[in-house]
C-alpha cells in the first residue's frame, strides 16, 4: 500500500494546518491536499480524478463560509466513486447528519491523535485496505450516540437488538442501551448486510446473538441473553427458515 490520498478541508487556517500535521504523521497516509472552503475542495477533487489519482478520503469541517460541510458531504455522496468522509468539527449536533451521510467517523475539535488514528483505521477498513497491522477487515456500520455530552460511534457489531421508541430507536448492547434519533426502518435497511432482521414492528435483532427461538400456544419468541423478544406472525417463518439455514451451515463447517 502506498498510503491513503486525503483532502483536509477547513476555512480556519490554524485548524487546517494542525489537522494536516496530524494526518502527515500517520504512516497510513500517503498524500495530504488542503482546501480552505467547499468550492476549493470540489476543484481539488476534480483535479485528482482528472489526474487519475482520486482522493480516498476527505476530512471535512462542517461550519464553513459558503458551501458548508454537510452540503459538501451530500454532493460527495453523488460521485460515481465517492471518497470516504470524516467530519471534523467543534459542534456535536451534526452527528446524525454524519450518520445519514454514511460518514466513516465524526471527530470533535481539538482533534486528539488517538481519535484521528481510529478514524483513519475506519477509512482503511471501509476501503478494504490494510489498517496498519496488515489486516483487512469489514466494519458493517456505526451510529453516533451521546454519552455524557460526548459523541462516540457504536458499531453495529456491538448491538444485540434494537427497539423502536416513536421516532427514535434504542440500541441494546451487552453493557447497556443508547437512544438515538433514527427510525427502525432506516436501521433495518442499512444493517441488513450486518446480519440484522426485523422480527416485529418494534424490534430488529442481530441473528448471531439469538440464543433460542420457541413457539408456545402459537406465540413465537426469541431469547437474546435474558431478554425475550416477540416475533410477529408475518416474520416467524422467515426467521425460522433463516435460523435453520444458519444451523445447517454451522454443522457443515
Amino acid at each position: 500500500m502506498t498510503g491513503l490520498r486525503v483532502l483536509a478541508v477547513d476555512d480556519e487556517l490554524p485548524a487546517l494546518e494542525d489537522l494536516a500535521y496530524l494526518l502527515r504523521a500517520d504512516p497510513r497516509i500517503g498524500e495530504v491536499a488542503l482546501a480552505r472552503d467547499g468550492a476549493a475542495a470540489l476543484r481539488a477533487l476534480d483535479r485528482a480524478i482528472a489526474d487519475g489519482r482520486p482522493i480516498d478520503a476527505v476530512f471535512l469541517d462542517i461550519r464553513m463560509r459558503g458551501l458548508d460541510g454537510v452540503v459538501l458531504g451530500r454532493l460527495l455522496s453523488q460521485f460515481a466513486n465517492p471518497p470516504r468522509v470524516v467530519f471534523v468539527t467543534a459542534y456535536e449536533e451534526h452527528a446524525v447528519d454524519a450518520f445519514e451521510l454514511k460518514a466513516e467517523d465524526y471527530l470533535l475539535k481539538p482533534v486528539r491523535p488517538e481519535r484521528l488514528a481510529e478514524a483513519i483505521r475506519r477509512v482503511c477498513v471501509s476501503a478494504e485496505l490494510p489498517d496498519g497491522d496488515g489486516a483487512s477487515r469489514t466494519d458493517p456500520g456505526t451510529i453516533p450516540v451521546e454519552l455524557g455530552g460526548v459523541t462516540r460511534f457504536v458499531a453495529s457489531t456491538e448491538v444485540r437488538y434494537v427497539e423502536a421508541q416513536g421516532d427514535y430507536a434504542r440500541l441494546h448492547t451487552a453493557t447497556g442501551s443508547h437512544l438515538v434519533r433514527i427510525s427502525l426502518a432506516t436501521l433495518e435497511e442499512r444493517w441488513a448486510s450486518a446480519g440484522f432482521i426485523r422480527v416485529h414492528r418494534s424490534h430488529l435483532v442481530a441473528v448471531k446473538h439469538i440464543d433460542e427461538l420457541h413457539i408456545d400456544s402459537g406465540r413465537c419468541v426469541v431469547r437474546i441473553g435474558e431478554t425475550e423478544i416477540p416475533v410477529s406472525r408475518r416474520h416467524t417463518r422467515e426467521l425460522r427458515d433463516l435460523l435453520v439455514r444458519r444451523a445447517r451451515r454451522g454443522r457443515a463447517e
